[in-house]
């Protein structure tokens, strides 16, 4: 890795926990070089404008979520037990999600569908990606004999991921993790009672 690409991972690794915590518009360049310890004319340097620094940190927050959701999709022995597991990396992941200021997908969702449009694209890529990969595990379920076969996979993903975000939403609204545990014990009911063979 080049100085000047080292330079910019730094940048993002320092600056994303900052954008998903203060908000991405909030966030001011100032804040960035007092994290950072670089001048203006390093970021600038480094990224074309401010922008650029967006989403950049936002990929990166997004990233560490994606990892943990793979985890937890991976280590099921079989497709119903890898959609499980995912409800409980939610359960056990609460204190850290807050702790780093909430979901990096819902929190740029909201300030990009408010006044920071350039990130909307993004935002609904990943989300795609998500449901997607939801999808594909309940697909791989019913060739498997686990889930029923007249179910749409798409439409539960799409479901537990709007689950998963208002459930996070009201807990963090309210301060309660109840509202995100009523959220989970839905998906596990619809996963044992409403699509398991």
């Amino acid at each position: 890795m080049s100085k000047a690409a080292k330079t910019k991972q730094f940048i993002i690794e320092k600056t994303a926990p900052l954008f998903n915590t203060k908000g991405y518009a909030a966030t001011s360049i100032s804040d960035l070089t007092a994290l950072t310890g670089l001048t203006k004319g390093s970021i600038y340097g480094n990224f074309s404008n401010k922008d650029e620094v967006v989403v950049e940190a936002f990929l990166y927050n997004v990233a560490i979520i994606k990892r943990e959701i793979h985890k937890a999709l991976t280590q099921g022995s079989n497709p119903k037990e890898a959609l499980l597991n995912f409800v409980d990396f939610y359960r056990n992941y609460w204190e850290k999600l807050i702790a780093s200021g909430g979901c990096a997908l819902l929190n740029a969702a909201t300030e990009a569908d408010d006044h920071l449009l350039f990130l909307k694209a993004s935002v609904q890529h990943n989300f795609t990606l998500w449901i997607n990969r939801l999808a594909g595990v309940i697909e791989e379920g019913q060739k498997e004999g686990f889930f029923k076969p007249n179910i749409s996979p798409t439409d539960f993903a799409s479901t537990f991921v709007m689950l998963v975000e208002g459930g996070i939403l009201l807990s963090r609204s309210m301060g309660n993790k109840k509202y995100l545990d009523l959220a989970l014990d839905q998906i596990t009911h619809i996963i044992n009672k409403e699509i398991s063979n």
